[in-house]
């Protein structure tokens, strides 16, 4: 009787209490904060005076910082309930925007960025597993969706808003992040009314590192969600941390917006390609996305070839879809496969292996433009990328997942 009072309890509280949409926004908001700094770092080179391996290493300090994150605490939200951790995560999004405000040298850029990725690990487990738990009845596709909309667009946005404000307004370094400053405050204010979905949550235990964990039922379709994930993520990877150089120092592009367009291309792609997965259906999403993805990265390597901006907008609209595609597809097959008390940690140790995707191939790159030029470190990079978005497609189409984990949430 206890356990149907507390779930009878909850149901009123969501009759009038924001649901799984507001969650969606919250999402979207923190995620917005960590790819704000894109279209400026050319910027602070000029500012500060460093290389374009350290550009990376600044990006990769923000992955790091997801991915320790996700190793320590990426169960937390289980334990201690959504809205206390979603809460956390808002107020160390705020405190990197401060940090950047302040900015006076690598230091304090290294610091923004490790906060911004402590705000992202909480954020990547935490706020999807809030929205998908948010959702009522016949609403788990479209609370799926949210949560992974809200991830994509959410990137998408920071680096469209930061350039338009850069170029077109007399703060480019300020307005940015005092305009993310604004939208965190309504963040919190709808995570403050936001139901709690965990039972019982504890009053803030210690933590118990985890390590990578996934429950021995969720790895065989574990293994192949990864590793698309790996894939599509060093696409983005390569976009938010290397395009605006190579735009501006290679085809002659220095607007900021025009950057930062290119840039909300891929994940808007990205975010269209997510749509089509339900139509398209689950299993199939997988590998037929990673096909895509591997179009798209052979349009990346043709504009790296022939200098061409309209070839590199095509592989970013065509590689972000093929990304999208077999993102929602891995996300939905690993969070309905987990059990609900281990949601949360599989899908940290999820993202776990999505972040490496998007730092250690960026470094690689990073490393290699030092020595090879951009071009032909791009060139590399786009052909091992190829090859591993080959090889998970082809283990997802040869060993699909089983079919009651497609039709979970």
């Amino acid at each position: 009787m206890g356990v149907i009072a507390r779930e009878d309890a909850v149901r009123t509280r969501r009759g009038w209490r924001p649901g799984y949409p507001a969650a969606a926004v919250v999402f979207a908001i923190g995620m917005a904060g960590t790819t704000l700094p894109t279209p400026l770092y050319g910027r602070y080179q000029e500012q500060i005076g460093f290389s374009e391996l350290m550009v990376t290493v600044v990006f990769a300090v923000y992955a790091v910082a997801v991915i320790t994150v996700l190793l320590v605490a990426g169960n937390y939200s289980d334990e201690v309930g959504r809205r206390p951790v979603l809460l956390l995560a808002m107020a160390l999004s705020a405190a990197s925007a401060g940090c950047f405000l302040l900015e006076s040298g690598l230091p304090l850029l290294f610091v923004g960025r490790l906060l911004s990725g402590c705000a992202a690990g909480l954020l990547s487990g935490a706020a999807t597993a809030a929205v998908i738990e948010l959702a009522g009845p016949g609403q788990k596709a479209r609370a799926g969706f949210a949560a992974t909309a809200a991830n994509m667009g959410g990137l998408g946005c920071g680096p469209l808003l930061s350039g338009l404000l850069a170029q077109y307004t007399p703060w480019p370094l300020t307005l940015p992040f005092l305009v993310h400053l604004g939208l965190v405050a309504v963040g919190c204010a709808i995570t403050w009314f936001l139901p709690e979905t965990v039972d019982e949550p504890k009053r803030w235990p210690p933590l118990k590192p985890q390590g990578v964990a996934v429950p021995p039922e969720v790895r065989s379709v574990f293994t192949p969600a990864s590793l698309a994930a790996f894939a599509g993520f060093a696409l983005l990877g390569l976009f938010t941390a290397v395009a605006p150089s190579f735009a501006a120092q290679t085809l002659g592009v220095h607007n900021l917006a025009v950057s930062g367009a290119v840039v909300f291309s891929v994940f808007l792609a990205s975010t269209v390609g997510q749509s089509l997965t339900q139509r398209i259906g689950v299993r199939l999403a997988l590998p037929l996305g990673c096909g895509i993805l591997i179009v798209g990265l052979l349009f990346v390597a043709s504009s790296l070839i022939a200098e061409s901006m309209p070839l590199l907008v095509l592989g970013a609209v065509c590689g972000g879809a093929g990304q999208g595609l077999a993102f929602r597809s891995a996300l939905t097959l690993v969070s309905g496969a987990a059990p609900a008390h281990r949601r949360g940690g599989t899908i940290s140790a999820f993202f776990v292996v999505a972040y490496a995707g998007i730092s250690v191939p960026v470094v690689g790159v990073g490393a290699m433009a030092t020595w090879l030029g951009l071009r032909r470190a791009g060139l590399i990079f786009t052909g091992c990328v190829i090859l591993l978005a080959a090889g998970a497609g082809a283990y997802a189409a040869r060993r699909p997942p089983p079919v009651d984990a497609t039709d979970r949430p």
